[in-house]
């Protein structure tokens, strides 16, 4: 459970005064106290929930990170990528587009999937099964390669 680890890890980095940790770090702990304060949710947060709270930081900083090196902010985009590198840090090591591309053929060969009329039922295999361990758009991608 990332959560009971994150105050540590502030504390840390604010004694090594380390800026950078820090901003992601707070980013994390406020999106975990986000979640626990939702209406409707408990006041722990489960793995899986972590996980996909952390995609969702990495994505979002990645958009940005993107739409500021084409509008010529390589300042703020060097910030983002930062952040990027500490949430990462708490996510479970990523799969390389090979390692992708066998689940995904493994998929479908089991499932008898054989048009893009089946992409959604294997959209909806692979991310369960590569759930923090590939990105969604990689996925989206590699399905479409072996289903066409």
């Amino acid at each position: 459970m990332i959560g009971k680890n994150i105050d540590q890890e502030i504390k840390n980095a604010m004694l090594a005064k380390d800026q950078a940790r820090l901003r992601g770090l707070r980013a994390i702990k406020a999106a975990f106290l986000l979640a626990k304060t939702e209406k409707g949710s408990t006041d722990e947060i489960s793995e899986e929930g972590e996980l996909k709270i952390l995609q969702k930081l990495v994505k979002q900083r990645r958009e940005s990170a993107d739409i500021y090196k084409q509008q010529g902010r390589e300042d703020l985009s060097a910030i983002e990528e930062e952040e990027i590198a500490v949430i990462s840090d708490f996510m479970p090591s990523q799969l390389d587009a090979e390692a992708v591309r066998k689940v995904i053929s493994r998929l479908i060969e089991t499932s008898g999937a054989s048009s893009m009329k089946d992409m959604g039922r294997i959209m909806g295999l692979a991310n369960k099964e590569l759930a923090g361990k590939a990105d969604g758009k990689l996925i989206a991608e590699i399905v479409k390669q072996e289903l066409a």
